[in-house]
């Protein structure tokens, strides 16, 4: 038995603005050829903005998939080859209007790797301003910047208030970095 999956076609069923759906044929190690479906996506950042006190920022917005408005942060889609660095900078401004001082990657992670192929860039952003929010776009239309402790948010997690897998993920490894 050999280790290698081989491609041996694939079909494009869908192209979003946002994704592309996929219907490939792979031959597994034993030889036996099955059907797998790929979401496409060109991958996102997510940020952790942190101000000069110690408080997050979060923004509430409604999210159509979820029938709900979700507390989360700031995040977006990168477009095109969009560097990660650059695309967390630009969503941080449009949809909180803070700059950063400093920035760090936290983490970079694949959201659902069983169908997807999106990478998601984790960012922890040292504001050194905040502004008025620049939106780019209707789901910032709605958006709600939200100012809370670090102590705050984490208990929204354990209440079930913050339910956003990335936010989740971001604000734990906040945690651990500061303390």
């Amino acid at each position: 038995m050999t280790d290698k999956y081989i491609l041996k076609k694939t079909k494009q069923v869908f192209d979003g603005h946002i994704f592309k759906v996929f219907v490939d044929m792979v031959e597994m190690p034993s030889g036996r050829v099955v059907e797998r479906e790929i979401l496409s996506h060109p991958g996102a950042v997510g940020i952790v903005p942190i101000t000069f006190d110690g408080d997050i920022l979060l923004v509430e917005q409604y999210r159509h998939a979820a029938g709900e408005r979700i507390l989360e942060i700031p995040a977006g889609k990168l477009d095109n080859d969009e560097d990660p660095f650059n695309c967390a900078i630009r969503e941080l401004k449009e949809e909180t209007g803070a700059t950063v001082s400093q920035m760090e990657k936290l983490s970079e992670f694949l959201n659902a790797p069983g169908y997807s192929n999106e990478k998601f860039y984790l960012y922890l952003a040292h504001i050194d301003s905040i502004g008025e929010p620049e939106p780019d776009g209707d789901e910032e239309e709605d958006m709600q910047v939200i100012r809370l402790s670090l102590e705050d948010a984490l208990n929204l997690v354990k209440t079930g208030r913050i339910r956003d897998a990335k936010t989740i993920i971001g604000l734990l490894l906040t945690k651990l970095e500061i303390g």
